[in-house]
């Protein structure tokens, strides 16, 4: 059994990816983790519309407490006995400048966007060492360059960029592959509280994204691991 782990799944990006994914037969099985579950079980029922052969369990966690992460990793290997696969999507903001910027707020934000991805990674490769496997971590544009007003989330994905780098090194030797993609201005939840007054309809939407993770864990990609790969909608 190939089973995929999304966080995030319940909006946005994760939200797309899941449902792009459940239309192919790239994996067998899906844990769909978080807190908000009303919106991961909607995007349940879209998957299994979209496949009725989908398996798809939710499993109830906040991800601004990374310590129950091993017991989350650990129910999911229970029910499913494998996991190929691992998509950190979930993440979070509150874009302050730097004398508005709260320690609890930075760390929270660290929890979520830093902490939780490093467990999540940890925790499934205790396993996935095993028979090798996928990860793809979900940083952003606003890693890589001066951000004024997003200091939590802009570094907090720079940290993202930086593991994911390392981690492809480290995690050669088992098989498992890490990918790291960095969206640009994309018409999520997240974007709408870093930048209120934009259009949505104007920039990139979550399934442009999905559309290039899709191609990610394809089982034929096996080259493009590494990289910090950077998604735009050229305007």
């Amino acid at each position: 059994m190939r089973t995929c782990v999304i966080t995030g799944s319940g909006d946005g990006i994760g939200k797309a990816v899941a449902y792009a994914l459940s239309k192919t037969d790239f994996f067998d099985s899906y844990a769909l983790p978080g807190r908000n579950k009303p919106d991961i079980l909607d995007t349940m029922k879209a998957m299994r519309e979209a496949s009725v052969e989908v398996q798809a369990e939710y499993y109830e966690i906040d991800f601004s407490k990374p310590e129950h992460i091993p017991q989350l990793i650990e129910n999911i290997m229970k029910r499913f006995q494998n996991i190929s696969c691992l998509l950190n999507i979930a993440g979070y903001t509150e874009p302050q400048s730097l004398l508005s910027t709260s320690l609890e707020s930075f760390d929270y934000t660290y929890k979520v966007n830093v902490y939780s991805p490093f467990m999540m990674m940890k925790e499934c490769t205790r396993y996935m060492k095993n028979s090798g496997g996928k990860i793809v971590n979900v940083a952003s544009t606003a890693g890589m360059t001066p951000r004024p007003g997003w200091l939590s989330y802009a570094s907090s994905k720079a940290a993202i960029i930086s593991m994911s780098q390392t981690l492809t090194a480290e995690l050669a030797e088992y098989g498992i592959k890490v990918y790291c993609v960095s969206p640009g201005r994309c018409a999520t939840k997240l974007r709408k509280r870093l930048a209120p007054e934009e259009d949505p309809t104007t920039i990139m939407q979550p399934k442009d994204v999905a559309e290039v993770i899709c191609r990610l864990v394809a089982p034929e990609e096996q080259c493009l691991d590494g990289q910090n790969i950077v998604i735009r909608k050229q305007v």
